[in-house]
């Protein structure tokens, strides 16, 4: 029995689709390569935090969105350096003190209206009760903002985004915050923004 025409053509197809298949896979990025290439087409967000400034950028795709003003860690109780990771993002929290003390979400809470903690443990950048102290070395280690400044930080970065903290200042960390502290601890005007 010989096919007839019909089933000729429909093989034909068969054999065309499955070699324009081959083509496409063999063009195709290696999965390592592939996802990469997703990767990097997801916006790059990082905050970037220069504790001697006192400041916070958000950074996203190596452009600088925004910048925050901030309070860091006392002498006492200074900000850590390091790079981390936002783990966890809680709006209105409850703050647990010392010696049992809990205060719950409202003016009276001194992590304010956000809490971002970091992938350092105890660690985070938050809201406060004292707006007053922003600008100032005066935090007990955290990253603490105005609750206008946090709240809208908060809308912008999810959880797994890079925070670095910064101790000194460096070429890079000039070129983000664009101002230079002056020996008495003050910013003083600089190059950049």
């Amino acid at each position: 029995m010989r096919p007839n025409r019909e089933t000729i053509r429909n093989f034909g197809s068969i054999i065309a689709i499955a070699l324009v298949a081959t083509a496409e896979a063999m063009c195709l990025d290696t999965p390592a390569e592939f996802t990469a290439k997703i990767e990097k087409s997801e916006p790059e967000r990082r905050i970037v935090v220069s504790i001697p400034d006192r400041k916070l950028a958000l950074v996203e795709n190596g452009r600088v969105v925004k910048i925050y003003r901030t309070a860091v860690g006392a002498p006492s109780s200074p900000t850590p350096t390091g790079t981390y990771t936002i783990q966890q993002r809680v709006a209105n929290p409850t703050w647990y003190g010392p010696e049992g003390k809990v205060v719950g979400p409202g003016k009276g809470n001194p992590v304010g209206t956000r809490w971002m903690g970091l992938s350092r443990k105890g660690y985070g950048i938050h809201g406060t009760n004292n707006p007053g102290s922003i600008g100032r070395n005066a935090s007990h280690g955290c990253v603490r903002m105005r609750n206008r400044d946090v709240e809208d930080l908060f809308a912008r970065v999810s959880v797994g985004d890079v925070v670095e903290l910064h101790g000194e200042r460096d070429s890079r960390i000039a070129r983000i915050f664009g101002e230079v502290p002056s020996a008495s601890g003050t910013l003083a005007a600089g190059g950049g923004q």
